[in-house]
């Protein structure tokens, strides 16, 4: 069957990361795909994140341990946590939630499920890209973990003791070892993490630029307009839009932040919640460092790519509404002065930028089809990894789509484990 003719007309709801990589896999499978998304692509979430896979991330964001150092980072006026005030009313039932998903059995099962797709993730990357061309998007750049203090030593082994059973590649370095690994960053440090195996994109709003195009070349079709509301009708969706109303095969809900308002709308009460990140990108400082590095202590990343030196942090639950706290971004240039060798031109040119993050409480995503209607996919709710894990959950949603059995199990990642 020719890309792009015949087929299911599938919409696809969202242009960021998930969305684009959601839209070529079913084009690849045939289908007529648009994409829906009231921004353009790559324009939400997707253009201010890491840039970084960050497959060692295969723990929930609830465990005791998370739990217990919770006071000391929200008290803290550069830490890494921020619950504001006046939106912890309508944050508490979701916060009753997250910790209610530090018990053992659910961090342990939620662990083996984000193992599982970031331990396919590298490879679904490099298969998209591949597809399209566009294989020096992403770099094999390593990764560094560092901490500051040797009190953190004993953290520090415990955490590579535990990653290399899950099976990953890593690398203790000592201060001297750090610094020849990274002369960008300064001599004040104790020890440090290093993973030869890791990845890292060039440019995160470039990348979705680029597969955007890629689709739109095959016959895809991107609508910047807004879906209000699915109205399921037969075997198809109604979808209504600020633009009026159309009709589809087959729907795929990957709008991020706003994906349970939709689910809503069909019966479906999903607890999400937005974490919202902030990054600074510094144009001249894009060399500052050869690889990303994240600082265990101070919770942050820098990420060198090719629109700059990019910072990013925070975890501030703080929904839709809210402005941007600019106090936020101070702390990421406190935070990047303290580690880089040479701090100079944190102010010159630099970008602040805050997205929103989708959050669940168990740290899980969704990706699965609608328990009453089969023409409704979900893929949403990918908190910090929506980079790492887009391309493997598009192959997912692919899988669903086509009836057939997928490359991983998705119980754990299934839309109704929230309800009642």
């Amino acid at each position: 069957m020719t890309r792009g003719e015949g087929g299911d007309r599938i919409a696809v709801i969202g242009a960021g990361v998930i969305g684009m990589t959601t839209a070529l896999a079913l084009q690849r499978q045939g289908h007529r795909v648009s994409v829906l998304d009231p921004r353009g692509p790559g324009e939400g979430a997707s253009y201010g994140n890491a840039g970084f896979l960050a497959t060692e991330l295969i723990d929930p964001l609830s465990t005791p341990a998370t739990l217990r150092k919770a006071p000391r980072l929200w008290l803290d006026p550069h830490g890494a946590l921020a619950l504001p005030l006046r939106y912890l009313p309508r944050l508490a039932p979701w916060l009753m939630r997250f910790i209610a998903a530090a018990g053992p059995a659910r961090v342990a099962k939620g662990r083996q499920a984000l193992a599982a797709l970031n331990g396919a993730a590298v490879a679904a990357w490099r298969r998209c890209l591949g597809d399209i061309g566009a294989e020096e998007e992403l770099l094999a750049s390593g990764y560094l973990l560092v901490w500051e203090s040797g009190r953190g030593r004993a953290a520090a082994k415990a955490q590579m003791t535990h990653l290399r059973r899950w099976g990953y590649e890593v690398e203790w370095l000592e201060a001297a070892a750090l610094r020849r690994r990274e002369p960008g960053l300064t001599g004040e440090l104790s020890h440090g993490l290093y993973f030869p195996g890791a990845h890292q994109v060039r440019d995160p709003y470039a990348l979705v630029r680029r597969l955007a195009a890629a689709f739109e070349a095959r016959g895809g079709v991107i609508r910047q307009t807004t879906v209000e509301r699915l109205e399921p009708r037969g075997e198809g969706v109604r979808l209504h839009t600020d633009a009026g109303a159309w009709n589809t095969d087959r729907v795929v809900v990957a709008a991020g932040a706003w994906s349970h308002r939709l689910a809503a709308g069909l019966g479906l009460s999903i607890p999400l919640e937005t974490e919202r990140g902030y990054h600074l990108t510094l144009p001249q400082r894009g060399q500052a460092l050869r690889q990303p590095v994240g600082s265990a202590e101070r919770r942050f990343v820098m990420t060198p790519m090719r629109c700059g030196l990019r910072v990013v942090g925070f975890t501030e639950l703080g929904g839709l509404a809210l402005p941007p706290v600019e106090r936020r971004y101070a702390s990421l240039r406190h935070h990047a002065e303290a580690l880089l060798s040479d701090p100079s031109g944190l102010d010159e040119g630099a970008e602040e930028w805050m997205g929103f993050r989708p959050t669940l409480p168990d740290s899980l995503p969704v990706i699965d089809t609608h328990p009453d209607y089969p023409a409704v996919h979900f893929a949403f709710g990918h908190q910090h990894l929506g980079l790492t894990q887009a391309a493997i959950t598009a192959e997912l949603v692919g899988a669903l789509v086509r009836g057939q059995p997928p490359a991983l199990d998705l119980e754990p990642y299934r839309v109704t484990r929230f309800q009642r």
